[in-house]
């Protein structure tokens, strides 16, 4: 009966001697069990390949692979002696493909777990092959050699925490959650200030539509800023200071301007369908374009509004709510309130000349010296 001592390819230690017996197959399979790998190829010390069990003598060194090329275990990282006489246990990992040459103890347990996992598996070079990003495992590598945390500009920080809780680093996986943690913007939803508006237009080419949608603005103080042509859709304006700010075919819809002050503000050709300006000041506006472009505010809420001596000829306020607004000594001429609700709004001293007010509400409003009688025909269906 005839005995090897079988080794996984590239190691000489913790071999298994076994019996040869039957045919290669069976042999293979033997190898398999006692190695705990999944065995297909045979080589001997010389790195040849056997192909036939008749090739095996008594006592043979046997080299087993999983179908990896033969590795000579003669380029296993061995033990080497400084001038001292202390031991460096230096090894090479194959990550991804690149070689990273450190020393054992620097991974400590962490190697153990690695190397249990990978199975020991070494490319030709008997480097430790890694199935891992080496981009990612270069910043790691570095905070085990001197304990600080350098990742280079264009690496995913997010990749490197990856690693670290892929290799156990603990420590470094709680650091890269607070420096991702940290770079997060704020989810309070904070106003933005005059300050970093401001910064903002100045970056930005005058004949480029700047997209404000959906932003809050709560509070901030955006006077006698140059603000045309931006789209404000649906956002926060509440309570905004926009005295003699110029919003010329600006865009508004839906945006919320309760509390906002308008006062002496341009608004030529705005748009502002369905927003809400609720309590808001606007007095002393021009919505008039001289062009012809005509301020849209259809189905705006203007409950309670102040719009005293503002110029809206042609403006289009179809089906807006003006209950209880303030609007003495407007110019609305030629302006669309049909269906509009007037409820004890103050028109006193208006221009409604050519004002189409079919169908609005016009109970308790004020018409006192107005400056054009108003005719029936303006109001009823």
């Amino acid at each position: 009966m005839r005995r090897v001592t079988l080794f996984i390819n590239g190691t000489s230690k913790n071999g298994k001697v076994v019996a040869v017996y039957g045919t290669l197959s069976d042999l293979l399979s033997v190898a398999s069990n006692k190695l705990g790998i999944k065995a297909s190829c045979l080589y001997n010390g010389k790195g040849g390949l056997i192909d036939d069990i008749a090739l095996i003598r008594d006592d043979d060194v046997l080299y087993v692979s999983e179908g990896d090329p033969f590795i000579d275990p003669q380029n296993e990282a061995k033990v080497t002696s400084d001038q001292h006489g202390a031991h460096t246990d230096w090894l090479t990992l194959n990550i991804g493909g690149r070689p990273f040459t450190t020393t054992r103890y620097l991974f400590g347990t962490q190697f153990l777990i690695l190397s249990y996992v990978w199975g020991n598996k070494r490319d030709e070079h008997g480097a430790y092959l890694i199935d891992r990003s080496p981009e990612y495992f270069e910043p790691i590598l570095n905070y085990l050699r001197h304990g600080q945390l350098i990742i280079n500009e264009g690496i995913n920080i997010r990749g490197v925490l990856e690693e670290a809780r892929f290799f156990g680093i603990e420590q470094l996986a709680e650091q890269l959650e607070v420096a991702i943690k940290n770079s997060q913007p704020p989810e309070d939803h904070s106003p933005i200030s005059r300050k970093e508006f401001v910064r903002f237009l100045l970056a930005t080419p005058t004949k480029s539509e700047l997209r404000c949608q959906g932003l809050n603005f709560s509070g901030a103080d955006l006077s006698r800023l140059d603000l045309r042509y931006i789209n404000f859709k649906m956002a926060n304006l509440s309570r905004c200071n926009l005295t003699h700010a110029n919003l010329c075919c600006s865009n508004l819809e839906r945006a919320d301007l309760s509390g906002a002050n308008l006062d002496g503000a341009n608004l030529q050709g705005v748009k502002m369908l369905c927003s809400n300006a609720e309590g808001a000041s606007l007095k002393g506006c021009n919505f008039e374009d001289p062009s012809g472009l005509k301020a849209n505010l259809e189905g705006a809420n203007l409950k309670g509004v102040d719009m005293e001596g503002s110029q809206m000829t042609g403006i289009n306020l179809r089906v807006a709510t003006l209950k209880n607004a303030k609007l003495k000594n407007c110019n609305l001429r030629g302006a669309t309130l049909a269906g509009t609700d007037l409820e004890n709004c103050d028109l006193s001293g208006c221009d409604l000349q050519e004002a189409n007010l079919r169908g609005s509400n016009v109970k308790g409003a004020i018409f006192e010296e107005m400056l054009t009688p108003l005719h029936m025909s303006q109001s009823v269906r």
